[in-house]
């Protein structure tokens, strides 16, 4: 089933998957993760995309973030056909325009919170003037702001450290962020706050957004809210 964009999308800009078909060996057959998968989302939209386990949510998001190659269909990234890349271009794509948000936060344990977005700035080899400035702000734009900028992860509360996480996947300026499972380790009132920040990153920030969540209570707070199904995404 085709999942249409919301009307004005262009899909020169922001997240395009269309016919995108996966598949896993299984013994002897094939089984279809994701089954002719079509999605667009624009600019400044949150999708939410539901489903049980084993539905293909975490594959979607794995091919929309360029790290596994659909056996067949386009995943486009600003219009740019990641199937056309070879693989320093592939990488360089996910780091210039994708953000991801993994399920787990991975932060560094050595490091403060504005240390884990300036580490960033050396692995893309860029030391700019400005990089302790706009990560201080990205982190306070999280609700992250003066004293808990120098915390250590084990100093930090769960909900906190997926604001860093959060502010870490902004750092690059993405178009494009994809969010795994963002409240799995919080309580329902924390994981309320992390989805209500997303919402308002995409908007401040004008990010084509996808979350994957099995918290249907949460699922209100995104603009547009998909089902995945056998490996099918269904409106």
């Amino acid at each position: 089933m085709t999942t249409t964009p919301t009307a004005g999308t262009d899909l020169r800009t922001g997240l395009a998957l269309r016919g995108v078909t996966l598949g896993y060996p299984d013994g002897e057959s094939r089984l279809i993760a994701l089954d002719e998968v079509e999605l667009a989302v624009a600019p400044g939209e949150f999708t939410a995309i539901a489903g049980p386990s084993g539905s293909g949510k975490s594959s979607l998001l794995a091919v929309a973030a360029t790290l596994l190659r659909p056996d067949r269909g386009e995943v486009l990234v600003d219009g740019v056909d990641a199937g056309a890349l070879d693989e320093r271009e592939r990488t360089a794509l996910r780091r210039e325009r994708l953000g991801i948000v993994f399920q787990q936060s991975n932060l560094l344990a050595s490091l403060t919170a504005v240390e884990q977005l300036l580490v960033l700035e050396s692995v893309r080899g860029r030391r700019p003037a400005r990089a302790r400035t706009r990560a201080e702000e990205l982190l306070e734009s999280v609700g992250l702001a003066g004293a808990k900028q120098r915390r250590r992860p084990h100093q930090l509360s769960g909900g906190e450290r997926q604001r860093v996480n959060i502010a870490r996947a902004l750092f690059g300026s993405p178009s494009v962020l994809l969010v795994d499972e963002p409240t799995s380790a919080l309580d329902h009132e924390r994981g309320a706050q992390v989805v209500d920040l997303l919402a308002e990153v995409t908007r401040t920030h004008r990010t084509a957004t996808v979350m994957v969540t099995h918290d249907r209570e949460l699922l209100g707070r995104a603009d547009r809210v998909l089902t995945m199904q056998d490996g099918r995404l269904r409106a």
